[in-house]
């Protein structure tokens, strides 16, 4: 398993790859560009607010590099925490799928940019209307759309897509990604109807996000067809711009590029997939995924352990230049922390949790742990526009204004920065006020335990299913015992942490808020109340406020992005404020080694998920190109 800093939650991985394709759950107030007003190679787009970036007649996104050679084999390692594989079907719960395939293998109606906070434009769809009232979105699929296998993609293949994503034979994450969509209606051969529960304004831009599949991927030759959930291991009909080539065993995979790829010089594709091939290997542990980089056998790597970095990313071969290593800037913060489950009594007090979070000495881990390499985290939203600063605005107190007699005082001040422990500040400083904040929600020291006024201690148990964490955590519990916590850890099976955590069996447990471009409807999943008592939902603090049941509503309804800052910064107030979880760090930059022969376009991404940018827009250099650069070394 993969030592690592930086925890990915669960269902990450189909979390995180799904997101990675959609980017971010957006509010948009949608500008639609009529199929007859643009040319024929960029027919269509919708935005946030005011107009997408990307004029029409546009030729490609300014990170990707059109001009860069389209050839040789990408070898990369293990694209998640998986260490084998069993499925070729990404949808499903049962079963571990081959990595990257859904990324691969599977294009979306259209295509989320990377560098604005909530565009898409024109890929399998050419042409989008949103009906005036919000409801509906019509879908127009480009006629020279095709199947890996030939056929047309028609709107009948559209609807079964979202059909079956919809049904209880796909995964749950997809069914709460689409949940605003009513139902699909073909309207005719190329135009597919989408109707929403209400006028959602990121709607017409969650549907865009749709990935299409094609009905014969279930058919046998006998005519039967498969259950979609028994759908494993049968290659897919791709719409995407790859084929798998060659599966060796369980741990190996190789995709071919499809030379007919009908999309491959769309403005939303050119200068993409410049690989002839993506091969995977998956490895056991993080230590043999290093050492096959440092042999050269594998060309990539993203690194998530500072220790790591620090000190094992050396040899001969990065001193020779064979082997780079390079940190790209990151923008826009996951949010990472201890997280409470407050269903439990002994965390029913927010003084126990704010008390709990004093505990948490990130200074010193960050210098003594981590060399140095993280950020403190002090908002939901960190390194984004809607992250709360300062004092509130007028605006923003208008939004709390009438939940002031249950929200914390210190809402309505400046917004609140974790306790440090940075002379003059000390540990101890801090300890000494959570013992106060304890007694004032009755908890003190009794026979060397802290105790309630029933005289029971307060146990804390921590689970985690991620090897390399305990780095974190033993510290932390040590500075809990000297609150006269007993906390303890216990590391467990991957498959029974996540039924613990989906039926809320858990008193704490380290947990990622996968981060999004613009704050939207996922917020209701994470933090409303009516998802606190769901299992399976991503409510796992349990958090049944009314102010953030509000604040959520308000964030999903702005109509402006000024409503939207507003919205977001009052509710970064209240959750930070509800000490929900202990705020742990994030890393400013992605860590990426490399082998030299491998380039990439001078123009990063604003927002991307860092292993699908290597795969999507990285290049194998010319030999040319690769000798003038090693000899400018």
């Amino acid at each position: 398993m993969m030592t690592t800093d930086r925890f990915r939650g669960p269902r990450a991985r189909v979390a995180q790859t799904f997101a990675a394709r959609v980017t971010a759950t957006c509010i948009a107030a949608l500008l639609a560009v009529p199929l007859a007003s643009a040319p024929a190679f960029a027919k269509a787009s919708i935005a946030q607010y005011d107009a997408p970036k990307y004029p029409a007649g546009f030729t490609h996104f300014d990170y990707a590099d059109p001009n860069a050679s389209s050839d040789g084999t990408l070898s990369f390692q293990n694209y998640d925490e998986a260490q084998s594989y069993d499925s070729l079907n990404p949808f499903l719960t049962r079963g571990s799928p081959a990595p990257d395939i859904l990324h691969l293998m599977f294009d979306t109606l259209m295509q989320r940019s990377w560098d604005e906070l909530a565009s898409e434009y024109a890929l399998i769809a050419d042409d989008v209307e949103v009906a005036p009232d919000g409801m509906s979105a019509a879908f127009h699929i480009d006629p020279r759309a095709r199947f890996s296998n030939g056929d047309p993609i028609t709107a009948d293949d559209v609807k079964y897509s979202f059909d079956t994503l919809s049904s209880p034979h796909a995964s749950p994450l997809y069914n709460s990604q689409f949940a605003v969509i009513t139902r699909a209606t073909v309207l005719d051969g190329s135009r597919v109807r989408f109707d929403f529960r209400h006028p959602q304004r990121d709607a017409p831009l969650i549907a865009g996000d749709l990935p299409v599949f094609s009905r014969k991927w279930a058919m046998q030759a006998n005519g039967t067809r498969t259950p979609f959930d028994q759908l494993t291991n049968v290659p897919p009909v791709a719409s995407g711009p790859y084929l798998i080539e060659q599966r060796k065993n369980d741990t190996q995979i190789v995709y071919r590029r499809n030379p007919a790829y009908w999309a491959a010089s769309l403005p939303s594709r050119r200068g993409m997939y410049h690989f002839a091939r993506v091969a995977f290997k998956l490895y056991h542990d993080h230590y043999t995924q290093l050492e096959s980089l440092k042999a050269l056998d594998t060309d990539v790597m993203v690194e998530y352990s500072s220790m790591q970095w620090a000190r094992r990313y050396i040899g001969k071969n990065f001193d020779n230049g064979k082997l780079q290593r390079h940190l790209f800037a990151d923008h826009g913060a996951q949010m990472q922390g201890m997280m409470f489950n407050t269903r439990k009594a002994m965390f029913s007090d927010v003084r126990v949790r704010h008390a709990l979070a004093l505990a948490f000495d990130y200074d010193w881990l960050n210098r003594m742990t981590f060399y140095g390499q993280y950020q403190r985290t002090n908002s939901y939203f960190d390194d984004s526009p809607f992250a709360a600063r300062g004092m509130p605005s007028d605006a923003e107190l208008t939004l709390l204004e009438p939940y002031r007699a249950s929200l914390p005082a210190a809402v309505f001040g400046p917004m609140v920065k974790q306790a440090d422990t940075i002379a003059p500040h000390t540990l101890r400083d801090n300890l000494r006020v959570a013992r106060g904040l304890l007694a004032e929600a009755g908890w003190t020291v009794r026979d060397g335990q802290l105790r309630d006024a029933q005289g029971d201690p307060m146990s804390i148990e921590i689970i985690d299913d991620q090897p390399g964490m305990d780095r974190v955590l033993l510290p932390y519990m040590r500075n809990l015992q000297l609150l006269g916590v007993d906390a303890h850890m216990r590391e467990i099976d991957s498959a029974l942490y996540q039924k613990r955590i989906d039926n809320f069996e858990f008193d704490m447990t380290t947990f990622v808020y996968q981060r999004v471009t613009i704050p939207g409807s996922e917020l209701e999943r994470r933090f409303g109340s009516a998802a606190a008592s769901q299992v399976g939902s991503e409510n796992y603090p349990g958090v049944k406020s009314p102010a953030v049941d509000a604040l959520v509503r308000a964030v999903i309804h702005a109509t402006t992005l000024a409503e939207l800052e507003t919205a977001t910064h009052a509710l970064d107030r209240v959750l930070i404020n509800g000490y929900y979880l202990v705020p742990e760090y994030f890393a400013p930059d992605t860590r990426i080694a490399y082998q030299s022969p491998l380039g990439y376009p001078p123009v990063t991404p604003v927002s991307y998920q860092c292993e699908d940018w290597i795969v999507s827009y990285w290049y194998r250099k010319t030999p040319t190109a690769a000798a003038n650069a090693a000899a400018a070394k």
